[in-house]
């Protein structure tokens, strides 16, 4: 096992993040290769990792899990689609559970830390998917939620940037561009959450406690900016809800 460099939220580190960005849909392995080095270093600021329990929630075909495991962590991967999980080899990843976000198949309290990244998005109870995390995550357990904020430039996914027009319209127009409907449909595989939304949920929660709030994929001097209603919705691109389970 070796040690990532240490975690630093830089300019250079969003804009090499953004490259990447670029070639998710053509180039998966270099994008979520990419994303998850980087997500397991920021994790590692919150809690170690070797010898947890990890449960990697919509985790498809395993780049998360594939660098929690490398720090040490027994991971387990649930998702509800099968199709997304054999997407890198046509073979589910070792320790796959077929499964749903919004009724984990685990027992409550079972997982040191339970970790999403761009799930969220694509339930259409982003709320209840927040609960489950919480309920699975035992007691002094992390939660790292992080999900794509609908206004944010890359709200609409590949239908960007036309989803500022309506998400059924971007929708539309991709399918009538490119022959097909896109992977990220607006009302069937992605739904508009906001940041103002899942911050009430938080603030609802009586067993967690923030950790952190912040733009995931921004320099460190821009979180403040969670803190700005409606502009906040635009910039943060990505937010990230670092959340301790209350003992």
């Amino acid at each position: 096992m070796s040690a990532p460099p240490p975690f630093r939220a830089t300019l250079g580190r969003s804009a090499a993040l953004f490259s990447a960005f670029r070639k998710e849909q053509t180039d998966p392995d270099l994008f979520y290769g990419t994303l998850a080095r980087d997500t397991v270093s920021q994790l590692l600021r919150y809690t170690p990792l070797d010898g947890a329990v990890v449960v990697d929630v919509g985790g498809g075909p395993g780049y998360f899990a594939d660098e929690l495991r490398a720090q040490g962590a027994r991971c387990v991967c649930v998702d509800a689609d099968a199709g997304e999980m054999r997407l890198r080899d046509g073979a589910l990843p070792d320790t796959a559970l077929l499964g749903s976000a919004l009724e984990m198949p685990l027992r409550t309290g079972s997982v040191d830390v339970c970790f999403s990244s761009n799930v969220l998005e694509h339930v259409p109870d982003p709320r209840r998917m927040a609960d489950e995390m919480v309920r699975v995550t035992r007691p002094g357990g992390l939660v790292y939620l992080s999900y794509t904020l609908w206004l944010s430039p890359w709200g609409g996914h590949e239908t960007s940037p036309w989803h500022f027009l309506g998400g059924r319209y971007a929708a539309e127009r991709f399918a009538r561009k490119n022959g097909r409907r896109p992977k990220n449909d607006f009302g069937r595989t992605m739904f508009a959450v906001s940041a103002a939304e899942m911050l009430r949920w938080l603030r609802g929660k009586h067993d967690v406690e923030a950790v952190d709030v912040l733009p995931r994929y921004l320099p460190s001097w821009m979180k403040p900016i969670v803190a700005v209603p409606g502009v906040r919705e635009i910039v943060t691109w990505n937010l990230l809800l670092v959340l301790r389970k209350r003992s």
